[in-house]
């Protein structure tokens, strides 16, 4: 699987705190590993973000995605309420 990164969600990871990029880190490489993983919470989402999907990385962290084929982009990461709110 390949992974893009949107300029979006650049943006929004350098505001992170290095404990959170750390989870965000090793999310990202079970999500590589089974993208499916309970633990990820993968889902689809509906309303503004519909035809995108979201995973968990800690309890309110989400990262906001859209696949297509073998190819992965990250759209956006930040807590529940700011991504949905």
């Amino acid at each position: 699987m390949k992974i893009k990164l949107h300029k979006n969600f650049v943006k929004l990871y350098q505001k992170l705190r290095v404990n959170e990029k750390k989870k965000f880190k090793e999310r990202r490489d079970l999500f590589l590993q089974d993208e499916f993983n309970p633990t990820l919470n993968n889902h689809s989402l509906t309303g503004k973000y519909t035809g995108y999907r979201s995973f968990n990385v800690t309890g309110d962290l989400r990262v906001i995605f859209k696949k297509n084929g073998d190819e992965v982009t990250f759209i956006a990461i930040g807590s529940h309420s700011k991504l949905y709110g």
